[in-house]
């Protein structure tokens, strides 16, 4: 599969979020993906800085809030991704979320931002 390279020209440990929207939130049903080099069944996961799922798949469905990181046998620990349960609740008690593109934004660009309730 793809693997970025980082400026020292080393292979990383990516975590990818489905649907790409930061911040991510439980209820989009998102799935985590890490990408990296060895076998992908051979898979660490990480969440709230306790290691969570051992020798587990590359691929899952979140079905709790936290903070997420994997860890590949060659290429290492990716960085952490936060998946919400509530971002924030208003005066009226409503449960409000604005998202941005969990991409690489450059000033000029044409952005859609989300808010959800």
């Amino acid at each position: 599969g793809w693997c970025p390279l980082s400026p020292a020209g080393a292979q990383t440990t990516q975590l990818l979020v489905e649907p790409p929207w930061t911040p991510a939130v439980q209820w989009d049903r998102v799935t985590l993906t890490c990408q990296g080099s060895g076998t992908p069944d051979a898979t660490t996961w990480y969440k709230d800085g306790q290691r969570w799922r051992q020798k587990g798949p590359d691929q899952f469905i979140v079905t709790e809030s936290g903070t997420y990181r994997c860890d590949r046998p060659v290429t290492g620990l990716s960085p952490s991704v936060s998946i919400l349960n509530v971002e924030g609740v208003d005066g009226d008690g409503y449960r409000l979320v604005l998202q941005v593109p969990a991409r690489a934004l450059l000033e000029g660009d044409t952005v859609t931002l989300r808010c959800r309730v």
